[in-house]
């Protein structure tokens, strides 16, 4: 084999033929005149490796689907296999692939959320009537969580999510054709620096800031990372900041865990506070790029990052570095660092074994400070009220400020800003108007999907890093789930299996077939625990990424905290 070319056996002339199906002329062309077409809106080299993700989302998004004379087109393009291109398009929940003489899906999708807070909400029963409703014209499927948990049940038509959604809701917009999602009001750009924004990063590129006060204020501020690790920000920034150059910033808009939502909150009401946080964390810790990665299902959210992106770059306020907001494709494992630098390099979101960490080699094998967006959010205000300000708050002897996505049987879901060690009954009591009506505090999920499941009886344990881990669980991201006495706890545990065996990347084996046996098992009347206990033990102590080190957490509560449902 020679240049991606194998040689044909003498056949008189010694001439090769290229590995693969022959490409279409016609598929050829209309992939040449999109990659064309992105290379005169953005300006970069469209045939480079780590845009084929992006390339796959433009002929999805023009043609409806990755036919194979598609995808054997964009491989030739691109001077890659077609074996490299078809797993990438596979991995991914959002690429429809079709084989050839497979039968395209229809025009439009209907995804209906079942993650746990739909769930409770009524999915189940609304995905019926709308494949009822809808007809075979229409293609309805579950979805796992699209980060809209306080609007459940909630149904994507397209791109457009609709709250609270019901078949009479639903079906006007399926015949209308309103497809397509966008955000209410916000801070626009020209808003947020009339109010100060980007006076901060101004300073610090025109030198009146010093990179040392601003990691220091960072470290005493006590801030952590919110997207779930918990590590130290300004710890992190000084340790990439030691790091040889060239510097990476890769910020973590993934938020795919079930329960959370918060990111999509803040993106959707200010999103120039985080690309602010940015910019100043990329120059105290002397980065040279920054890649944005947003999860595909916030369609909305993406339009106004590209339009306030671009008003940005049209009217700078200081130097800015190059910022490149990547789309991803639906996958929850992408969540996960490593995984989100592998598919921003344009390939498969599988976790990567550690050490090295990404701090040491990450993006295009270059140190990588990684945030969450929430991190970056709150960097602005930490630095112009003071570390002080943001170690202020807390209760119960914790510092700083969370902030909770709250959804299940309470009064008022939603983002809630609130102390850091706020226990969850004050919670509830406090910023959700209680319970439900007709509804009894029963049970609580206090860090999504991964945290674990917790009785009523434990809700005075405050909620913040490293108070929930003696008893099994942690907070994560902050998403709280509520349950009540009408729900069941190993009904709960189920749902969440479900959702890490579909989401698992099948890279490593005790997550790929531990969390699909355990789902087996926990469907009958009465769980076998010591094997269930042999699949944890298998799955938290083997498993490469936090997917299936964290899987065995619901099951381990459920026996534990509630031994009655299972026996």
């Amino acid at each position: 084999m020679e240049g991606g070319i194998v040689r044909s056996k003498r056949n008189g002339n010694g001439r090769g033929k290229p590995k693969g199906r022959p490409v279409d002329p016609r598929a050829l062309a209309e992939v040449q005149a999109l990659l064309e077409d992105a290379h005169r809106k953005t300006g970069v080299e469209p045939r480079r490796r780590d845009l084929l993700i992006e390339h796959l989302h433009r002929v999805q998004d023009r043609y409806g689907r990755l036919s194979a004379a598609h995808l054997a087109a964009l491989a030739r393009e691109m001077k890659l296999s077609q074996t490299e291109v078809y797993e990438v398009a596979t991995f991914y929940h959002h690429f429809d692939v079709v084989k050839e003489g497979g039968t395209p899906p229809p025009p439009l999708t209907v995804r209906v959320c079942d993650s746990l807070s739909c769930e409770l909400a009524g999915a189940g029963e609304l995905m019926t009537g709308l494949a009822r409703a809808l007809g075979t014209g229409v293609r309805v499927v579950a979805a796992p969580c699209v980060g809209r948990c306080e609007q459940a049940p909630v149904a994507v038509v397209g791109q457009n999510p609709v709250a609270q959604a019901t078949v009479e809701k639903v079906q006007p917009l399926v015949q209308a054709g309103r497809t397509r999602c966008s955000v209410g009001k916000y801070i626009h750009y020209a808003e947020y620096r009339r109010n100060g924004g980007y006076r901060l990063a101004a300073e610090c590129l025109a030198g009146r800031r010093d990179a040392e006060s601003l990691l220091k204020a960072m470290e005493d501020s006590g801030l952590r990372g919110l997207g779930g690790a918990g590590f130290p920000a300004g710890r992190k920034w000084r340790l990439v900041r030691n790091e040889k150059a060239p510097r990476l910033l890769a910020i973590n808009i993934d938020e795919g865990e079930p329960g959370t939502f918060k990111d999509r909150y803040y993106l959707e009401r200010d999103p120039h506070r985080f690309v602010e946080g940015a910019i100043i964390a990329a120059w105290t810790a002397q980065i040279s790029e920054v890649y944005i990665y947003l999860r595909d299902e916030y369609a909305g959210c993406r339009e106004t990052l590209e339009r306030e992106l671009a008003a940005l770059r049209a009217d700078p306020p200081c130097a800015l570095p190059p910022i490149h907001l990547r789309r991803g494709a639906g996958a929850y494992i992408c969540g996960e660092e490593s995984a989100m630098i592998e598919s921003i390099e344009g390939k498969r979101g599988m976790p990567r074994l550690r050490p090295p960490y990404v701090a040491q080699v990450g993006l295009f094998g270059h140190p990588t400070l990684e945030h969450n967006m929430e991190t970056l959010h709150w960097v602005r205000d930490i630095l112009e009220k003071g570390a002080g300000w943001f170690a202020s708050h807390g209760r119960h002897g914790r510092k700083g400020l969370r902030s909770f996505s709250v959804s299940g049987r309470v009064s008022k879901p939603g983002v809630h800003l609130a102390p850091a060690g706020i226990t969850v009954k004050e919670l509830i009591a406090e910023y959700c108007g209680g319970m439900l009506p007709g509804h009894e505090f029963y049970a609580y999920l206090p860090g999504g999907a991964s945290g674990g499941i917790l009785p009523a009886a434990m809700g005075d344990i405050p909620l913040d890093f490293d108070t929930l881990q003696p008893h099994g669980c942690f907070i994560g991201s902050a998403a709280i789930i509520i349950l009540s006495h009408q729900d069941k706890a190993t009904a709960a545990a189920r749902n969440l299996m479900k959702f890490f065996a579909d989401e698992s990347c099948g890279q490593c084996t005790p997550c790929r077939v531990g969390t699909a046996k355990a789902l087996k098992l926990m469907q009958a009347r009465h769980w076998d625990q010591g094997l269930l206990e042999e699949l944890s033990v298998a799955m938290a102590d083997a498993s490469i990424c936090g997917l299936g080190q964290a899987a065995p957490n619901p099951i381990r509560c459920v026996v534990k905290y509630f031994p009655q449902e299972i026996k």
